[in-house]
């Protein structure tokens, strides 16, 4: 009898992806949604800027969640590479490869919000732009930053695809989890490309797809909660080898 250390148990390997997964749930709607839903007044800029100077500290954490989120991403996809890849290895590494190209993209958009605290900061050299076009500058980066999201969101939804594939295709997965990760694909992109190409559709979109997106929380619970087929797992890896 062969023993399986902690370190290559498959199912270790499914509960840390699904663990690093779950981060992701925690950074990302605070600085997707609960900070701007609560300090960004659209089409208001003075109020904006006044709630902003009030709440400079959530602002900023908003900013350092959004980092973490980036580099957890980074964490969640290797994780998944090294329980995926007995399926196919190609297609394991491009799905590493689209959040890798999604992680730059998302922390270097958090120079917009920087750009707003600076605009806020008071410094001496801001002294020649009036309140009414300081605010506007705030309100222009800001909008850079939700449109920087909606870039980075194409990426987010590419890696979902080669994601599901290899879960449906695994035998170690429920397929229908796999299922589940395409939608939430294409959810990201119809919502991305229709802000980008027809913005006066994109609030409607945005319902849809906000509901498709949840088709990556059961590939979550079912990694923390169930793991993996074990034998399947491990079938697959000797075929692979």
């Amino acid at each position: 009898m062969t023993t399986r250390t902690a370190d290559t148990s498959p199912l270790v390997r499914a509960r840390v992806a699904g663990f690093l997964y779950l981060g992701l749930g925690l950074f990302g709607p605070f600085s997707l949604l609960y900070v701007p839903s609560t300090l960004i007044v659209r089409g208001d800029a003075a109020t904006t800027a006044q709630n902003l100077m009030a709440s400079e500290s959530l602002f900023r954490l908003s900013i350092v969640s959004a980092l973490l989120e980036a580099i957890v991403y980074i964490f969640v996809v290797l994780a998944l590479y090294q329980l995926l890849k007995p399926v196919n290895k190609n297609m394991a590494w491009l799905m590493v490869i689209f959040v890798l190209l999604a992680v730059p993209i998302r922390m270097l958009n958090e120079l917009n919000p920087l750009a707003v605290l600076l605009l806020l900061s008071g410094a001496d050299y801001l002294k020649v732009f009036t309140a009414d076009q300081l605010q506007a500058l705030v309100m222009l980066f800001l909008d850079l930053h939700r449109h920087g999201i909606l870039v980075a969101s194409i990426f987010w939804g590419f890696w979902l695809l080669p994601f599901g594939l290899l879960v449906y295709k695994s035998g170690f997965l429920p397929r229908i989890l796999g299922v589940l990760l395409i939608i939430a694909c294409f959810g990201y992109l119809v919502n991305s490309l229709t802000h980008l190409l027809f913005p006066g559709y994109g609030a409607v979109v945005a319902r849809l797809a906000t509901v498709l997106y949840f088709g990556e929380l059961p590939i979550v619970l079912w990694l923390l909660i169930k793991g993996v087929n074990v034998e399947q797992w491990e079938k697959r890896a000797l075929e692979s080898a």
